[in-house]
């Protein structure tokens, strides 16, 4: 009778020995001489590895040739208490089949410490090294716990379209959908392309927010979020940026700008409390890789916090609210802008922040996360609801340490006059957001909502320095393989 497989993240949490076992997975590293071996193999339920013990007299010779760094294996045996450190039990084995050979000479995760740069490469098998293992995990939970919160506010899970023939943040950084001939595209008269020939009937692109259209469902069924892809032309090779990247975007009717910053901290420290109490064995161990990292790096440039610190810094600390104008004074009056440290100086109100100045105000001056509101109108976008000074929005980011800015928000222009004169003002096209302005004619409300870019957020859990190394196959300028 066929033995049913049991997950590594199982046994190792197994009070249970003196059983047989069967386990599958790939051999992390094998040591040994020629009366015993031990392999790491690992199935990728878990960072920890289940050694396997492997006797030559019982294990063919032919057999343990193939166990090298990245074959699979199958293996039957006994659990067994462990003799060694660092883990509780282990695997006698008594069969071990090879189920893919890996050829040590050319495969290219050898039980070394590879660069960043050099995984990127390899963006196919990096997955199978404990940093984007643990990465990957991690990005699951957040995942789960995205839609955990939301279900159990009673919000409603929208699908917002990938292809959008309206900019929803006025940015004109798209990418284009066509089926038309890039050599031989049909013209109009004056030159231009001809898009009413195009496969929808009019010029698209992919979508660089699921916003507007998440307006339109909270604007009847009261409380919204969306969580899907996004993209952005914008040629910028940072560590910050992506050209494909994920958004949550939750919209809520009868919410204003008070509701929205409350529903936003209570969003990112049930997040962040998720990732405390179900990734434990994973953030231990990027912690650990973030500590050795740091090492080489010079004093003042180290993290004053531990990866844990930084998580429970926002799980314990309220957020502090702060007026946009408040902060551009504090900003102002500070000894980094007074002394010329900081790479973009404040001149005065009116500035459009910097991630310097973000971390400031969170790490600095008031040591807690910050949240920021009321912005001034031009440098925020058309929907964003006017004050009563108009020169403001009422607007909102949370910045966290680390990383500055991770959810921007607004309540959001609910008056049909207001939101059209300042389409007019920004040059956008009315009758090409009619569909929207119809909202705002039938049955208006007052409604906000915010975005959070999932891969800032999975940045910050992770500890991870680079955009690149926390979603599984980036996609940057001059990038978009595998």
């Amino acid at each position: 009778m066929k033995m049913r497989r049991t997950k590594i993240s199982a046994l190792l949490k197994s009070t249970s020995t003196g059983m047989d076992v069967h386990v599958k997975g790939w051999v992390r590293t094998k040591r040994g001489n020629k009366h015993v071996n031990f392999i790491a193999l690992n199935d990728g339920s878990t960072i920890n590895n289940i050694q396997v013990v492997a006797d030559p007299n019982t294990i063919p010779e032919n057999v343990l040739k193939l166990v090298t760094t990245g074959a699979s294996l199958a293996v039957t045996g006994q659990l067994v208490e462990s003799q060694g450190s660092g883990q509780a039990v282990e695997i006698h084995a008594k069969t071990i089949d090879v189920l893919g050979a890996a050829d040590p000479e050319k495969y290219p995760l050898q039980p070394k410490k590879h660069s960043f740069e050099f995984l990127r490469e390899i963006a196919h098998l990096r997955p199978r090294t404990n940093t984007f293992s643990a990465i990957l995990r991690m990005r699951h939970a957040m995942s789960f716990a995205v839609h955990q919160f939301f279900n159990n506010k009673g919000f409603n899970y929208m699908h917002t379209p990938i292809i959008t023939g309206s900019d929803a943040e006025g940015a004109g950084e798209m990418f284009r959908v066509t089926t038309l001939d890039a050599k031989n595209p049909p013209l109009k008269e004056d030159g231009s392309v001809d898009f009413s020939e195009d496969f929808f009937g009019k010029e698209t692109n992919l979508t660089v927010s699921g916003q507007l259209e998440g307006e339109l469902g909270a604007l009847a069924l009261g409380e919204i979020y969306t969580f899907g892809p996004t993209f952005r032309a914008e040629n910028s090779n940072t560590t910050r940026h992506l050209a494909e990247f994920w958004m949550i975007e939750p919209e809520m009717a009868f919410y204003d700008l008070e509701d929205n910053m409350d529903l936003a901290e209570e969003f990112l420290k049930y997040l962040v409390q998720y990732a405390l109490d179900h990734c434990a064995d994973d953030l231990a161990f990027l912690e650990k890789r973030l500590l050795d990292e740091e090492k080489n790096k010079p004093a003042n440039e180290r993290s004053a916090m531990s990866l844990t610190d930084k998580l429970r810094f926002v799980v314990e600390n309220k957020f502090e609210r702060v007026s946009y104008t408040e902060a551009i004074d504090i900003l102002r009056n500070s000894n980094p802008n007074k002394k010329k440290k900081f790479q973009y100086p404040i001149e005065g109100w009116g500035t459009d922040l910097q991630s310097e100045h973000e971390r400031y105000l969170v790490e600095k001056h008031f040591q807690k996360p910050v949240i920021l509101s009321d912005y001034p109108k031009e440098i925020k976008a058309f929907y964003m609801r006017m004050n009563d000074d108009n020169k403001t929005v009422a607007a909102m980011d949370i910045l966290f340490p680390g990383i500055g800015e991770i959810v921007g928000g607004s309540q959001r222009e609910e008056r049909l006059d207001i939101l059209s004169a300042r389409m007019t003002e920004m040059g956008i096209p009315h009758e090409e957001m009619d569909w929207y302005l119809d909202t705002r004619r039938f049955g208006t409300v007052p409604h906000s909502g915010f975005g959070l870019g999932f891969e800032r957020l999975m940045i910050f859990v992770t500890g991870m320095g680079n955009i690149r190394d926390v979603i599984p196959f980036p996609r940057t300028p001059g990038n978009a393989e595998f």
